[in-house]
C-alpha cells in the first residue's frame, strides 16, 4: 500500500541581523557610519549633511528602528586604528545592537581592502548587513562579496595614488626650500601670519642658556635638573624636562637658521608608519631659511663637544663622560690612554678620596693589565695648582707665544673655499636634476654631493674650533693680566675655565691648557 505524501514547502524567509524570529514583526535595528578625512570647511559640512541625511533617510522608512549614527570627523580611513566611532559601531554590532549599517561609499568606509573585508566578513558571519549607496552593494547578497572585493581593491589604490601625489608635492616643495615646520612645541619659536618662523625672545634666552650650560662642562642631567630647579618650562610647557629634549635641542640645525627637511619617512601608505630616513628617500637642507637663535660656530663647537664626550675611551672602549667634578673626564692614564676615576677609599677606617685608572678597576672586564700608580686627590690637585702658577710665573714668555698662535689662526682663510664647494655643490645639484631616472648616475652625483658636503662641515667645524681657540687664549690673557699673585688655592672653577686635559704619568703629571699651551709637574 502506497501511502500518498503531502508535501508543503516553506517558503525562506530572508534574516537580516541577529534578532530571534518571533510572530510579531519586529523592525531592522539599522546605524549609519559617516566620515570625513580632513578638516576643510567644505568637508565639515559634508561630514554634518552625512549625519543630517542618514538620521532622516532611517526614520523615514517605518520597518527601520535608528540605533545610532557612528561619525568620525577629520581622521584618515586608510586604517581604522584612530577611529572611535567606527571601533565602537564594530563593537555595538557584536554585541548584538545593530541589524544593518548604511554607509556612503566603501571609501568612507575603508580605503584598506584588508580592513574593509575583514569587518565586512565578520559582520557577514553575524548576518550583519552593510550597504554602500554609492556602489549599491548589500554585503549579504551573493554578488555582494566580489563586488565589495574590486570596489575595495581601488578605493586603496585611489588613496595610494592620492599618497604618491601628496609626496611629490613635498619634494616640491622641499626642492624649492620652501620649509614648513611644527612649531607648537619648538622651543624658541613661533610662526607669525604668513607661516614664517619667528623668535619668541623669551624662549629664545632658554635655548642660549642650555648651549652655553653645556659648553661650560655640565652634561644633559644637569642642565635638565638646572632647568626644573628654577622652574622653567619645555617646549611642550611643562615643568618636567629629559635629558632627550636638552640633546635635541643641542643638535637641532634650526636653532642657526637651517632646516634639514624630510629627516623621516612614511614607509607604509596604510599604516602611515615614519621611519628615519637613512638614504629611503633624498633629503634638502636649507640653508638660512629663517633667523638664528644660536650662532653657527658655537652650534659646530656644541657638536664637536658631544662627539667628543660621546666617545671617551678606555682601550677601545666607550666610557660615560661625567661632569659632578672638575677633573672628570679630563684625567687620563699615560700608559694605556683610559680615564681616571674618581674613588673613596676606606682602609681599616682611614677615609681617604684617590683617582685610579677605570682600566685598571675594571682588569677583569677590561683585560688591560694597567701599572698605572693611584694618585691620591690633594696631590692631583697639588699638581694642578702648581702648574697654573708655573704658567703665571712665565707669563713674559707666554704671552708671545699666545700671540703667535692667534697670528696663525688668523691668517688661516677658510671662506675661499667654503665658496669653492659651494659652487661645485651647485653645478652636482643641476646635473643631478638632469639625471632624469638615471639610477646610477644619481647614485654616483649623491656620492660626489654627500661627500663635498663633509668637506665642507669639516672645514667650517675647523673654523669654529678655530673661534673658539681665539676665545680661549684671551681667557688666557685676562687670567694672566687679572692675577696678581700665585694662587694658593686649588679651585674646581679654575680648571673648567683654563684646563683642557691632564695625562698622569709614573713621576709627572702634564696639564693641557685650553689655550694650547702645556705644562709639567713632577710627583
Amino acid at each position: 500500500m502506497i501511502l500518498a505524501r503531502n508535501i508543503t514547502m516553506i517558503p525562506a524567509r530572508r534574516m537580516v541581523g541577529t534578532q530571534k524570529p518571533t510572530e510579531k514583526p519586529q523592525k531592522l535595528r539599522v546605524a549609519a557610519y559617516a566620515r570625513v578625512s580632513t578638516e576643510f570647511e567644505e568637508q565639515e559640512s559634508s561630514y554634518d549633511v552625512q549625519v543630517e541625511h542618514y538620521t532622516s533617510y532611517i526614520k523615514s522608512n517605518p520597518e527601520w528602528e535608528l540605533v545610532d549614527i557612528y561619525a568620525d570627523d577629520g581622521i584618515s580611513a586608510t586604517s581604522t586604528t584612530k577611529r572611535e566611532a567606527f571601533n565602537r559601531m564594530i563593537h555595538d554590532a557584536k554585541d548584538g545592537k545593530i541589524d544593518m549599517i548604511l554607509t556612503k561609499s566603501i571609501s568612507r568606509f575603508s580605503r584598506n581592502t584588508v580592513d574593509c573585508l575583514k569587518y565586512t566578513r565578520e559582520l557577514k558571519d553575524l548576518n550583519i548587513a552593510v550597504f554602500f549607496e554609492k556602489e549599491n552593494i548589500n554585503t549579504l547578497d551573493a554578488k555582494g562579496e566580489v563586488l565589495m572585493t574590486i570596489m575595495a581593491a581601488l578605493a586603496q589604490q585611489e588613496s595610494e595614488s592620492l599618497s604618491a601625489n601628496v609626496r611629490l608635492g613635498i619634494q616640491f616643495r622641499n626642492q624649492q626650500g620652501k620649509v614648513q615646520i611644527n612649531h607648537n612645541r619648538f622651543l624658541g619659536y613661533t610662526k607669525d601670519e604668513e607661516g614664517n618662523l619667528v623668535i619668541v625672545p623669551e624662549e629664545a634666552k632658554i635655548v642660549r642658556r642650555i648651549y652655553a650650560e653645556y659648553m661650560d662642562g655640565r652634561s644633559f642631567l644637569q642642565i635638565k635638573r638646572s632647568l626644573e630647579k628654577d622652574r622653567i618650562l619645555n617646549g611642550a610647557h611643562n615643568k618636567r624636562w629629559h635629558e632627550s629634549n636638552i640633546r635635541q635641542i643641542l643638535t637641532n640645525e634650526k636653532y642657526i637658521g637651517d632646516a634639514l627637511l624630510q629627516k623621516t619617512f612614511t614607509l607604509n601608505t596604510l599604516e602611515k608608519k615614519r621611519v628615519a630616513n637613512n638614504g629611503i628617500a633624498p633629503k634638502y637642507y636649507v640653508e638660512g631659511s629663517h633667523e638664528a637663535i644660536i650662532d653657527r660656530d658655537v652650534f659646530l663647537r656644541v657638536q664637536a663637544e658631544i662627539s667628543r664626550r660621546a666617545n671617551i675611551l678606555n682601550g677601545g672602549k666607550k666610557r660615560i663622560y661625567s661632569s659632578k667634578y672638575a677633573l672628570s673626564s679630563i684625567v687620563f692614564c699615560g700608559h694605556c690612554g683610559d680615564i681616571f676615576r674618581r674613588i673613596k677609599w676606606n682602609n681599616r677606617g682611614c677615609k681617604s678620596t684617590v683617582w685610579r685608572c677605570v682600566s685598571r678597576v675594571l682588569k677583569k672586564t677590561s683585560g688591560i693589565d694597567c701599572p698605572a700608580k693611584t694618585i691620591r686627590e690633594e696631590d692631583l690637585q697639588a699638581a694642578v695648582l702648581t702648574a697654573v702658577n708655573d704658567t703665571f710665573n712665565k707669563k713674559e714668555e707666554i704671552i708671545p707665544i699666545l700671540m703667535e698662535i692667534i697670528q696663525d689662526v688668523i691668517n688661516e682663510d677658510s671662506q675661499e673655499s667654503l665658496e669653492k664647494l659651494d659652487i661645485k655643490i651647485k653645478d652636482l645639484q643641476v646635473k643631478l636634476l638632469e639625471a632624469g631616472k638615471e639610477q646610477k648616475i644619481i647614485d654616483e652625483i649623491g656620492d660626489k654631493i654627500i661627500t663635498l658636503r663633509k668637506e665642507k662641515h669639516d672645514i667650517m667645524t675647523k673654523a669654529a674650533k678655530n673661534i673658539e681657540l681665539q676665545e680661549r687664549i684671551n681667557d688666557m690673557f685676562s687670567f694672566l693680566e687679572e692675577q696678581t699673585q700665585a694662587i694658593t688655592e686649588y679651585s674646581d672653577t679654575l680648571v673648567r675655565r683654563l684646563i683642557e686635559k691632564i695625562t698622569i704619568y709614573d713621576n709627572k703629571v702634564v696639564v693641557e691648557f685650553k689655550s694650547g699651551l702645556q705644562s709639567e709637574v713632577e710627583i
